[in-house]
């Protein structure tokens, strides 16, 4: 059991990152249908680093209080949401909105799973 739950771990810390390379491959098509500069990616890069950042370090108080499974679950419904929402923004001012609970689904579960990893398995 404990090596399935390991394999669903690494998967998730796998689509931890498809979203950043997705907005990569994506952006040329996506900014010219909403009127965005190119380089506004970066600004969607930065909010989402921003946020990745500020759930991780409020990430031990957060996983104390609600415990790894909840924090994990929320995030990834954070995360998921967001990439839902990036599917259908209409607009840049959207994805700005929605480059926030990306990132901090995406710090927060990251953290999380690294947590459970270094409290339950041995190097």
């Amino acid at each position: 059991m404990a090596t399935w739950f390991l394999i669903i771990i690494y998967l998730a810390f796998i689509s931890l990152g498809i979203p950043d390379s997705l907005l990569g491959s994506a952006w040329p098509v996506m900014w010219p249908e909403l009127g965005a500069s190119f380089g506004s990616a970066g600004i969607l890069s930065m909010v989402v680093a921003a946020g990745t950042i500020v759930s991780s370090l409020a990430s031990g108080t957060v996983i104390q209080k609600w415990g790894t499974g909840k924090v994990t679950l929320i995030s990834c419904c954070l995360t998921a949401g967001a990439l839902l929402g990036f599917s259908f923004a209409p607009s840049l001012v959207w994805l700005v909105i929605l480059a926030i609970p990306l990132g901090l689904g995406a710090g927060a579960v990251d953290a999380a799973l690294n947590n459970y990893v270094a409290e339950h398995y041995k190097a």
